[in-house]
């Protein structure tokens, strides 16, 4: 019987799950067999490796994080380490590897393509930066839950007059940033991909407390490059907010979100996405092929050459940024 390896790398993402169960009993359906790989290339190096069942993967769907867990390996970084890889999949008789992750993953994932593995890429990661597909999985549920946490903070921000700094994950990014402060009805939306005028923003507030607002919310992605902090120690929004509260006259507050955008039970959107990927995955692994990553366009699910989609770069939609500009106009 032939064998498909699953495993998950880099951030956990809501939704991996969703993919391992999808993934698992498409397995079955078609005739194969499915193996764990536990803890990413990590645990593929150091044989962190199971047969699983339908029943391993019973109860899972609504679980947020992996249940295969992750891991970083430096390891897997040398020639060394995935010839290591290479060596544990054939000595398991594993002849396909599914990688559920990000850039990071697939990139991982091509180079033991170039070794003479069969992979094929499922895209998921919060930071939806993966091109070649509308979403990952897991950035719907991020976004859910930055929108909740703002939902939160705007309660105690209309009790005083402040300006309240929200910062999120996208290091490189500003989709969680974006999506999330434009449904949230930010005033201020500040991304890696669109410079910006802090003293404008300052102006901004000014005008807006003139005429009677007493509160404001601003969203900045992590990736966002803070004046007078050059080598990055700082988190953006910490600076962002001593410079608004020096030279506007501001009290402000921070907020930074961290890890608990990862967290919590997937969306529908996430588990529908991630089951519509996987399922597409495993079929073609079935049908002999390999090298791809499965993305949906257009509400339709796509492959496209794993080395192609990493050659691409994901661009923002900056009609969403045009949006609200126009939407938080005082």
């Amino acid at each position: 019987m032939r064998r498909v390896g699953i495993l998950t790398s880099g951030g956990d993402a809501p939704g991996m799950n969703a993919a391992i169960r999808t993934a698992v009993r498409t397995a079955l359906h078609f005739g194969l067999e499915p193996w764990a790989i536990y803890r990413g290339y990590h645990g593929l190096i150091h044989g962190e490796l199971a047969a699983m069942g339908s029943r391993d993967v019973s109860g899972i769907i609504q679980r947020g994080g992996t249940i295969l867990k992750s891991a970083r390996s430096e390891e897997f970084m040398t020639p060394e380490g995935r010839a290591k890889a290479v060596d544990m999949l054939r000595r398991h008789e594993i002849d396909s590897l599914l990688v559920i992750g990000g850039d990071g993953s697939f990139r991982g994932a091509l180079s033991l393509q170039q070794e003479g593995v069969n992979v094929m890429g499922i895209p998921a990661t919060i930071d939806n930066d993966i091109a070649c597909t509308d979403y990952s999985i897991g950035f719907d549920t991020a976004v859910n839950n930055v929108m909740d946490a703002v939902n939160k903070i705007r309660d105690t921000a209309s009790s005083h007059d402040r300006v309240y700094l929200v910062e999120v994950m996208g290091r490189h990014s500003g989709y969680i940033a974006l999506y999330s402060g434009l449904a949230c009805g930010a005033d201020v939306i500040l991304i890696p991909e669109v410079p910006y005028d802090l003293d404008a923003v300052c102006e901004q507030i000014s005008q807006a407390a003139e005429l009677g607002k007493t509160f404001n919310i601003i969203v900045v992605a992590e990736g966002v490059h803070a004046i007078g902090d050059d080598d990055g120690s700082e988190n953006p929004a910490m600076q962002i907010g001593r410079y608004i509260e020096e030279q506007a006259g501001f009290e402000t507050r921070i907020t930074i979100l961290g890890h608990i955008q990862r967290g919590g039970a997937p969306t529908v959107r996430d588990r529908l996405l991630a089951s519509r990927l996987a399922y597409h995955a495993v079929e073609l692994i079935f049908q002999g092929k390999g090298g791809k990553m499965l993305g949906e366009v257009d509400q339709k699910v796509v492959a496209f050459d794993l080395e192609y989609a990493l050659a691409q770069e994901k661009q923002l939609n900056l009609d969403y940024y045009r949006l609200s500009n126009i939407l938080s106009t005082i």
